[in-house]
């Protein structure tokens, strides 16, 4: 019985009923919950341990666009194509004519910039930084989302306003001076 009760109030704890009706072989009984205290004593400990948590995940999260490296926005693309030259082996069938060249294109102040890789070691230095920016950009969704669950799990601590708030006057004594 001691066994099937502690499972019964971590049930209640688990799936937040309030009334329930159990039945053990032939006895019957309901027990009813006042929600508002089950709230006090379970829902308070459990914010402030995900508080807790969710200040680690953000600190391990800073931890992780910190030890970031160099990084550039944009996109790496790759053209090929035939050139104007009818001779060029380019224009022959079954030939993969020029390139690939490889380019980064890329917003500045609302215009289109292109950069050309003029060697295979610039183009995986690109890449790399390209990929940065890429995990700087999820880093940075995972952070704003974390902030927003401490924003909203924070508790709200509210001073009472200074006589000066209340009044816009240092002192409650004195009137304000004619002009």
């Amino acid at each position: 019985m001691v066994q099937a009760m502690s499972l019964f109030n971590q049930l209640l704890q688990h799936f937040r009923v309030c009334d329930v009706k159990i039945t053990i072989g032939d006895f019957s009984f309901f027990v009813a919950q006042n929600p508002a205290y089950r709230y006090a004593r379970l829902r308070r400990p459990l914010m402030s341990k995900s508080l807790v948590e969710l200040e680690n995940r953000r600190a391990t999260v800073q931890a992780q666009i910190a030890q970031l490296g160099d990084m550039r926005s944009g996109s790496i693309t790759g053209t090929a194509g035939r050139c104007g030259n009818p001779r060029c082996h380019c224009h022959k069938d079954d030939d993969a004519g020029h390139g690939p060249y490889y380019r980064l294109t890329r917003k500045v102040n609302g215009k289109t910039v292109t950069e050309m890789f003029s060697s295979p070691a610039s183009l995986a230095k690109g890449r790399r930084e390209v990929a940065e920016c890429q995990r700087f950009r999820e880093l940075a969704e995972q952070l704003l989302a974390v902030n927003e669950q401490i924003c909203a799990l924070r508790p709200v601590t509210e001073a009472a306003p200074s006589t000066e708030e209340k009044n816009g006057r240092s002192d409650p004594g004195t009137k304000p001076s004619a002009r």
